[in-house]
């Protein structure tokens, strides 16, 4: 599918535009704040870059500027003392809309009965194999 258009049948990309209303609650020139209407627990909400990009490593260092102090404005208003901050890019990682978004998503409880409900299953990786990513990335980054 081409960029153009995946932009023109972007759900996030027709909200920015006014073409789908929403429940904002902030915007900039770069990113737009609105409650997410399919919520894992009350207060739920999505932050944007107005830019379209699939994937996070898709969006220009430029856009990303409002994301998390818009992210961290939500929380303070929202209260919350528990709460998890979900960035997701790909299928596999549970993306399903084609554009960055992140979750702000309140926990209000300790148990599985709000909120996010993440597993973290570690993987008992020898050290020499996390030194091994370790000097694989590292070199990338340089």
């Amino acid at each position: 599918m081409s960029n153009v258009k995946s932009l023109a049948s972007c759900l996030f990309c027709k909200i920015v535009k006014g073409e789908i209303p929403c429940f904002k609650l902030l915007e900039t020139d770069s990113i737009l704040a609105f409650m997410d209407i399919g919520p894992v627990s009350r207060g739920h909400c999505l932050v944007i870059p107005k830019y379209h990009a699939e994937k996070l490593a898709d969006l220009p260092d430029d856009q990303m500027a409002d994301i998390l102090p818009a992210v961290a404005k939500i929380a303070k208003a929202a209260g919350n003392d528990n709460y998890n901050i979900l960035q997701n890019n790909g299928r596999p990682a549970h993306q399903h809309v084609d554009h960055v978004h992140f979750h702000y998503i309140p926990k209000p409880t300790a148990d599985d009965t709000a909120g996010l409900c993440v597993g973290w299953p570690s993987q008992d990786l020898p050290m020499d194999e996390i030194k091994k990513a370790y000097e694989e990335l590292k070199a990338k980054l340089e």
